[in-house]
């Protein structure tokens, strides 16, 4: 079967071949014959060496798709069944599953460093535990999450990271109160859920921060009030804050000079959510004095900061409703041929959400 590769972490570039084989099927697994996938930031940054992944590897994990075969002692799961891939998914019997906490399971990252592919050269790992820059899939059927047949796979995709994310970070890590002041820095799709995550949540002034224009432009198509370039956030909070500070900044680039700037957006009791996924070796510094005088509290947001079950199952009532706009999102599609084309499409800012079809 065919499946986009990194050879080696640092490359910039995926090649596509057709000589890759998903292993490990057997009790417990699912095979899934993947139908779309989208590009996630943090697929870049795994290829770059920002985010741990064992290589060579697969990259994605934000994929949708059908079952085409179950293991031994899976129940609930049919060949035919339209899934979506969690990357994250909960074991249920840990001290973070049993606190309901369950986005802080770890069980899903031992998938991470088995592989789950093999060619004539050797093992090939998949991000996350995934790679669903592949046609096909073996993982643990709890990774296997059956969707309604009128959830299309690209929309479905989505909602298996990106919008979970962003949505998740305004609604369960945030508590957005009505009638506050919001600014999201970094507007890709993650940040476009979020958002989306502030305007249901009531927010009263949203203010989209992002170098790049088009991104700008999207964002305010989505809600937010106002969308400003990264030297223009200094006025923004001038004039819509009276230069206090937003009541809740949001961080979705994961980089400890863009977290610093969101920690001075944010007035002295208000909340800064951390979305980005950053590196190890990158280091947010604050003083003692400030940490204590201002009282700002610092949130991280992992997947959404809740069950990701039921995160999955808001955002499909929600985008049914009309009250979120999924597929806007999806501003590029390419087929699997075309990875590297998408990958320029998130490297320079041109699209939200590129859809891999497969």
């Amino acid at each position: 079967m065919r499946a986009a590769v990194l050879h080696e972490t640092g490359q910039d570039k995926l090649e596509v071949l057709d000589d890759i084989e998903a292993v490990g099927f057997g009790p417990g697994k699912v095979r899934i014959r993947v139908r779309a996938t989208g590009l996630c930031h943090s697929d870049i940054s795994a290829m770059s060496g920002v985010l741990p992944q064992p290589a060579p590897f697969v990259p994605g994990h934000e994929g949708a798709g059908e079952i085409i075969d179950v293991g031994d002692g899976v129940t609930g799961l049919s060949p035919g069944d339209r899934v979506l891939l969690c990357w994250l998914p909960a074991c249920g019997t840990c001290p973070s599953c049993k606190r309901g906490q369950s986005q802080l399971c770890l069980a899903g990252f031992m998938n991470a460093g088995v592989p789950n592919f093999k060619r004539p050269g050797g093992d090939v790992f998949g991000f996350a535990g995934t790679g669903t820059f592949a046609e096909e899939v073996v993982v643990d059927a709890g990774c296997a999450v059956p969707i309604p047949d009128d959830v299309p796979y690209d929309i479905a995709a989505l909602i298996g990271c990106g919008v979970t994310t962003g949505l998740g970070a305004a609604i369960n890590t945030a508590k957005v109160e009505a009638g506050s002041s919001v600014a999201v820095i970094g507007c890709g799709g993650v940040g476009i859920s979020a958002v989306q995550g502030a305007r249901l949540q009531g927010a009263a002034q949203i203010v989209a921060v992002d170098p790049v224009e088009s991104r700008r432009e999207a964002a305010l198509r989505f809600g937010a009030t106002e969308a400003v370039a990264p030297d223009a956030l200094a006025d923004a909070k001038q004039r819509i804050t009276g230069g206090e500070g937003f009541d809740y900044v949001f961080e979705v680039v994961g980089k400890s000079a863009t977290a610093r700037t969101a920690y001075e957006t944010t007035r002295r009791g208000g909340t800064l959510c951390v979305v980005g996924a950053g590196a190890l070796d990158d280091f947010l510094q604050l003083n003692m004095f400030e940490l204590f005088f201002d009282e700002k509290r610092i949130l991280p947001s992992m997947y959404g900061g809740g069950d990701v079950q039921r995160s999955y199952e808001r955002a499909i009532a929600l985008w049914r409703a009309g009250r979120i706009d999924l597929a806007s999102l999806i501003t590029h599609r390419v087929p699997l041929a075309g990875i590297n084309e998408a990958l320029d499409q998130m490297r320079t800012g041109a699209a939200l959400r590129t859809c891999i079809e497969i």
